[in-house]
């Protein structure tokens, strides 16, 4: 008989869950709003818990890996935010190689979850078994492969956390079918200590002192800019500092937007297709501060004239990046803003260089960015300037690779960040329209514009059937010129005209193509008929393509050449006005 002093603890039951449950758990913990994934068998699992769980998440089914991988870097691009990916073991995984290394090289967040064969036939060249861990070391952060239930969600909280910290970059986590299958009852521990992993955040107080006795003294100080900025949220501190110190600015492919494009001290983009007063402020400065890039040879053209006569300032947070291709005086490990921050905090009077702003400003008023009008087919740069005026540009902007990347870049004014997404270290075609998906489900209140070419569209163009299955008001821009245009320009430019396999004359009917998947298309192939076209696919309610037909012809000026310094340019024009 029980007294009432008497207690009984009855035991608790604990739920029994699969490895996939525990999985998607696992994303629900980290927030996560939208996954990009494409099923197969070895994350059938995966996707029974996903269908079971009813998770706070959006899954997109893209209608290719390629497609998925993309998606994700857009939207990681936008939001800052990883984005993530599953994808199925064998083909699943290896048609995500490309994306990986692209969102390598661009240092975007991204977490990659492959299914596996199970781990008692790894090894055996198993159906659809492909060794993901040795394909993706050298193209990620890091990589694990799940050998154990118990490890699962602390491994995948870890890769949220090394994706997004630090210099960010690409995580896979390989899965074997049978880890997502086991049952457990059990609730496992997910915290974890990276003892060999602590990036650096505040910058060294002695090298930012250095830097501003560097800038106190020189008589030709110059700012480069660069996708570390955007990564920081820097921006408003770079703006600052610039004004504060009345610096000239460039940027990078990817740094656009870092620095209002419109502001008065900004130069424009350097590099292979920059600017002329952005090139020559590189040559010709005295002190090069360059704030999160990482020098590639698009930009630097050839070393030995890159900068000749500046002491080189690199601010990163990756320390490998800095010396690894130009000579480094005052190294600076460390967030751009905290960096940035720093300097602002220190009284630094300097040495009078007005004469030397004004004169990297006159260069750009007298060399700006140039194109011919058209009487016959349509300018691709007034394209582009008639799509910038029309967005005010407010909108996001995503692209593919070649000359309608360059244009872009050339004459779509970027005065805000986060808003320019396209492939830059990898130059990936296809990548545009896929990132455009990824971007306007990161960003739904966003006007997106995928500006692509005819050949880079063609190879992820299924994924126009996501745009319609999501109704995402996503606009399209094809700049079509029937052509792998860049590579034409190079075979014109160095080939002696020999037009070898890069002309596209058979393009399919790319409006019909469009009605195919439900969306509304409209070809333009005058100049003036560009602004009402223009104006009524803005205003038109839903995703819409459009074929541009352009100038066959058109080169993207100016130009570095190979093996030449910035300072070389060719196709550099002085300002008839």
């Amino acid at each position: 008989m029980k007294t009432q002093t008497e207690t009984h603890t009855q035991p608790v039951e604990q739920k029994l869950r699969t490895g996939a449950d525990l999985f998607v758990q696992s994303l629900v913990e980290e927030k996560v709003d939208t996954v990009f994934g494409y099923p197969g068998g070895a994350v059938l699992p995966i996707y029974d818990a996903l269908y079971r769980a009813d998770a706070p998440f959006q899954h997109i089914l893209c209608r290719h890996e390629q497609g998925l991988i993309h998606a994700a870097e857009g939207y990681a691009r936008v939001t800052g935010k990883p984005g993530v990916v599953i994808a199925t073991s064998g083909p699943g995984a290896t048609n995500l190689i490309t994306g990986i290394t692209d969102a390598m090289m661009d240092s975007l967040p991204v977490v990659v979850f492959t299914g596996q064969v199970s781990t008692a036939v790894i090894g055996s060249d198993a159906f659809q078994e492909a060794d993901v861990i040795g394909l993706t070391t050298p193209i990620t952060k890091h990589n694990y492969q799940v050998t154990d239930i118990k490890d699962l969600p602390r491994i995948t909280k870890e890769a949220f956390h090394i994706a997004s910290t630090g210099r960010p970059g690409p995580v896979v986590v390989d899965i074997p079918k049978n880890i997502a299958q086991e049952i457990t009852d059990k609730t496992f521990d997910t915290s974890f200590h990276l003892p060999g992993y602590q990036p650096t955040i505040k910058p060294n107080p002695l090298q930012i002192r250095r830097l501003a006795e560097a800038l106190a003294k020189a008589k030709k100080p110059v700012l480069l800019a660069g996708a570390g900025v955007h990564f920081a949220d820097a921006s408003e501190e770079l703006k600052a500092f610039a004004e504060k110190f009345e610096l000239p600015v460039t940027t990078t492919l990817l740094g656009l937007g870092s620095f209002p494009g419109g502001h008065e001290q900004a130069l424009g983009m350097a590099g292979m297709h920059g600017s002329y007063s952005a090139n020559m402020a590189l040559y010709e400065a005295d002190l090069l501060i360059n704030i999160g890039a990482r020098f590639d040879d698009r930009l630097t053209g050839a070393i030995q004239h890159f900068a000749p006569e500046a002491t080189v300032a690199h601010i990163d947070i990756d320390p490998a990046e800095i010396g690894k291709n130009i000579e480094t005086k005052i190294p600076v490990v460390g967030d751009a803003g905290e960096a940035l921050r720093a300097l602002l905090d220190i009284d630094i009077e300097c040495t009078d260089h007005s004469s030397w702003s004004e004169n990297a400003m006159n260069n750009k008023k007298e060399y700006p960015f140039w194109f011919e009008r058209s009487d016959d087919l349509i300018s691709p740069q007034w394209l582009i300037e008639s799509i910038y005026r029309e967005t005010d540009g407010h909108a996001i902007v995503t692209t593919d690779v070649g000359q309608h990347q360059m244009w872009a870049a050339q004459f779509y004014q970027f005065n805000s960040p986060h808003k320019w997404v396209t492939s830059g270290g990898l130059g990936t075609m296809g990548f545009g329209l896929p990132a455009a998906i990824g971007a306007q489900l990161g960003r739904p209140e966003e006007t997106v514009v995928a500006i692509v070419g005819d050949g880079g569209f063609q190879m992820t163009m299924q994924e126009m059937a996501v745009v319609k299955q999501h109704n995402l008001p996503i606009k399209v821009i094809i700049v079509n010129n029937e052509a792998l245009g860049m590579v034409r320009q190079w075979q014109e430019s160095f080939y002696e005209e020999r037009y070898s396999a890069s002309l596209l004359t058979e393009n399919p009917d790319f409006i019909k193509l469009a009605e195919g998947f439900g969306v509304k298309g409209i070809r333009v192939s005058k100049e003036t008929d560009v602004p009402s076209v223009i104006k009524e696919v803005f205003q038109h309610d839903g995703p819409v393509l459009v074929d541009a037909r352009v100038q066959k012809l058109d080169k993207v000026y100016p130009m570095v050449a190979p093996g030449k310094g910035n300072h070389e340019m060719i196709g550099v024009k002085q300002c008839e006005e």
